[in-house]
């Protein structure tokens, strides 16, 4: 698999990821009847709040697998991976978690995943950065 291969792979993957919890917001507007905010409802409220989480730190994420992809060979392959995928599991598992409850270790797991795809994407994007400067 080509490096951009990889990084079409998880784009791909987390902007379906975006779609599924904006069609759950869809959804929780038609089933509660809530045209704007959330009316104080909490069930909804959660729905939105996980698709505005997974839209605040999704394209961070994708612009830097990208980035990675193409500084070549200072970014390794498995960097890309580790970034992708611990991205990817983080945005699921913290969705899931916004969708089942409060504070639950769907949630806290989640954020812990994408905060360790960011420290390594970022870490990454700097190495690789300062590497063809060298």
């Amino acid at each position: 698999m080509l490096r951009l291969e990889i990084a079409a792979l998880y784009a791909g993957v987390n902007i379906l990821i975006l779609l599924v919890l904006a069609v759950l917001v869809v959804a929780g507007r038609r089933k509660h009847k809530i045209s704007l905010g959330d009316a104080g409802n909490e069930d909804f409220s959660r729905a939105v709040r996980a698709h505005g989480n997974a839209a605040e730190y999704i394209p961070a994420g994708l612009v830097g697998i990208q980035i990675l992809a193409l500084m070549e060979p200072a970014a390794p392959l498995w960097l890309l991976h580790a970034g992708g995928l611990s991205l990817t599991a983080g945005r699921i598992l913290h969705g899931v978690g916004l969708h089942t409850g409060v504070l639950n270790a769907g949630r806290m797991i989640g954020m812990v995943l994408t905060w360790l795809s960011f420290a390594l994407i970022g870490g990454g994007l700097l190495y690789a950065g300062l590497s063809q400067q060298l």
